[in-house]
C-alpha cells in the first residue's frame, strides 16, 4: 500500500461489492464474508473523538492518512451518523493531510469541509468506477450509486476546486477489461474534469476469492475456468496480464489528456521562507 496511516469509520459495507478485498476483513469477527459483509456494519461511534486525540499527540507528525482503505466511507450509514464529516473536520483543525476514495456521491454533501481541509493541507479524492458498463456494473457492485452519478459528484468536486480523480479499479478480466471499455471510462473521466486517472487489477484473497468465484460461476460461468487458472495459487495477477492494461489505462490518459486542469486549485498556502540573519 502506498501509505502508512489508514482510517476507516465502519467495518463492512453495505454497498457489497462481490469483488471487495475487504470482505476478508469481516472473518476476524467470526462473520461470514458474504452477506454478514452487507447486512452486518460495525460503526465506530468514538471514532471522531479518538480521532482527535492522536491528532494533538506531540508525536503525530501529521502524515497522510489514507480514509477508506477498507470500507467506503460514504456508505448508507454516513448520512445517519456522519462520522466521515466529522474526520475531515478533525484534519481540517489538525492541518492533517488525507486521500480518500469512495464510491459514494454523498461526499458532495461534504464540499464545504473539503474545502477548509484543502486549504490547509493536502487533500485528495479518488471515485473509484471500474466501468460504465450497466450489466457489469449490477451484477458486481450491487448496493453502489450508478457509475455516472459518481462522475457527476467528481465534476462538483473539481469545480468546487478539490482535487477528485477517478480509479478505475479493480478492473475484472475478460469482464471490464475490453479496450472501448477502459477507453469509455477514461473519455468520462477526462469530461468530468478529473485531475487523474489510475486503475488497478483485481486480485483474490481468501474471504474475497470464494465469494467473488461463486458469484462468477453464476454470472459468467464460461469465465470461471480462466479466473482458475489466473489466480492458481496466487492473490495476485502475474505481471504478464496486468501489465498491458496498466500501459493501456497510462496511454488513454495521456491521449486525452487527463490532467490537472481546475480553475480554482484549493491548496494550503507555502509555508513562509526563513531569510538567514546578514552577519
Amino acid at each position: 500500500m502506498p501509505f502508512e496511516w489508514t482510517l476507516n469509520p465502519y467495518r463492512g459495507c453495505t454497498h457489497g461489492c462481490h469483488y471487495c478485498y475487504a470482505r476478508r476483513y469481516q472473518t476476524q469477527f467470526e462473520l461470514g464474508a458474504d452477506d454478514d459483509f452487507a447486512s452486518i456494519i460495525f460503526v465506530k461511534t468514538n471514532f471522531v473523538d479518538v480521532l482527535r486525540r492522536e491528532l494533538a499527540r506531540p508525536s503525530w507528525k501529521r502524515e497522510m492518512v489514507a480514509v477508506g482503505a477498507a470500507t467506503d466511507p460514504y456508505q448508507p450509514a454516513e448520512g445517519r451518523y456522519r462520522l466521515t464529516r466529522g474526520c475531515l473536520q478533525a484534519f481540517a483543525a489538525a492541518r492533517n493531510p488525507f486521500s480518500l476514495i469512495t464510491r459514494g456521491p454523498m461526499i458532495v454533501r461534504d464540499i464545504d469541509v473539503l474545502q477548509e481541509a484543502s486549504r490547509r493541507a493536502e487533500v485528495g479524492v479518488t471515485f473509484s468506477i471500474p466501468t460504465l458498463d450497466q450489466d457489469v456494473w449490477r451484477k458486481t457492485e450491487i448496493g453502489t450509486a450508478p457509475p455516472r452519478q459518481r462522475l457527476r459528484a467528481v465534476r462538483m468536486l473539481v469545480e468546487a476546486g478539490i482535487d477528485a480523480s477517478v480509479g478505475l479499479a479493480p478492473i475484472l478480466p475478460g469482464i471490464s477489461d475490453r479496450p472501448e471499455m477502459l477507453a469509455e471510462v477514461v473519455r468520462a473521466a477526462r469530461e468530468a474534469g478529473a485531475t487523474s486517472v489510475w486503475c488497478n487489477l483485481l486480485y483474490l484473497r481468501p474471504g474475497t476469492r470464494e465469494h467473488f468465484l461463486e458469484r462468477l460461476a453464476r454470472d459468467w460461468p464460461e469465465l470461471l475456468p480462466r479466473y482458475q487458472r489466473l489466480y492458481a495459487g496466487r492473490a495476485y495477477l502475474d505481471k504478464a496480464v496486468s501489465d498491458p492494461i496498466r500501459e493501456q489505462v497510462k496511454t488513454l490518459r495521456e491521449e486525452l489528456g487527463v490532467a490537472d486542469r481546475r480553475r480554482v486549485k484549493l491548496e494550503p498556502a507555502p509555508k513562509p521562507e526563513q531569510l538567514p540573519l546578514a552577519i
